[in-house]
């Protein structure tokens, strides 16, 4: 699978790097970023933590926003964000910036016409791990995180594939979409009207009857405009306590949705995942 470089910028001793290739998953162009800390330079292989984006966002936002460099260049650890969708003018899209382009929301539709290319759960989860691993020097030792649709994203993938990942970690994650606007919406245009093929992509359902356990670290800012609504991170703390899965969620009080919020707590979510990366 050919890669084409877009962008190279060093970056607190290691490289901050933007690529395009062709996504077999999604039948399209694909752009992800990769930041690769100094000790990658030294011949060493270096874990990985997967990041995945919230609605409208890219691989961008992450990576120039949330300060995340500096502290991935001391615990010697790669980030790898994704974008959040295909993307294309023969791709699928939709008007609102909760369906469509931007809006992926990391599972396979299975509904026309999203289906011949939304299978964010695919790329995710194999084709891209499988293009970093090959062709970057890092392990196969893998976390992973995200923030908003990124963070439902992230929670679910860990939960399905257990034996893939060390670690999981969300910033204000769609907890429970089943019940959401966002996620009644995205789910019946990408899955259908079945509600039973939606319950695999819930983190708060998936958590409730879990019984291998990825360890997991959720902040939720408590001046979140979308706190009651869409988020609902009351569910996990529910479901967790149902099946007894390892959970901190931590309630931020005054923190919003924005980068300023993850900014604030990415520190703690990467010695987390070093913690588990490196055991």
């Amino acid at each position: 699978m050919s890669l084409e470089k877009l962008s190279a910028n060093k970056s607190f001793g290691g490289w901050h790097k933007q690529y395009r290739h062709y996504s077999q998953s999604l039948n399209c162009d694909m752009r992800f970023a990769i930041y690769l800390p100094p000790q990658a330079s030294n011949g060493a292989k270096v874990a990985v933590l997967y990041w995945l984006s919230g609605l409208t966002c890219s691989d961008e936002n992450f990576m120039q926003k949330a300060g995340a460099q500096r502290i991935a260049a001391e615990l010697g650890v790669a980030i790898v964000a994704a974008d959040t969708s295909p993307r294309g003018e023969d791709v699928a899209n939709d008007e609102g910036y909760d369906l469509g382009q931007g809006a992926g929301f990391y599972v396979n539709a299975t509904q026309a016409p999203w289906n011949r290319h939304y299978r964010m759960y695919d790329y995710i989860v194999k084709e891209l791990p499988d293009l970093i691993e090959a062709t970057f020097p890092v392990s196969n030792k893998r976390a992973i995180s995200g923030h908003s649709m990124g963070g439902h994203g992230a929670l679910t993938i860990a939960m399905l594939n257990p034996e893939r990942y060390r670690s999981m970690s969300a910033f204000s994650p769609i907890a429970n979409p089943v019940n959401c606007p966002w996620g009644v919406k995205a789910f019946t245009a990408y899955l259908g009207e079945d509600k039973t093929a939606w319950l695999k992509h819930d983190a708060s359902e998936l958590m409730s009857k879990a019984s291998k356990f990825v360890p997991a670290l959720i902040d939720q800012g408590q001046g979140d405009d979308f706190l009651v609504e869409q988020l609902k991170p009351e569910t996990l703390t529910a479901a967790a306590k149902q099946s007894g899965y390892p959970i901190t969620l931590n309630l931020q009080q005054g923190y919003d949705h924005s980068y300023y919020f993850i900014a604030s707590f990415i520190e703690s979510h990467l010695r987390f995942h070093a913690t588990h990366l490196n055991k």
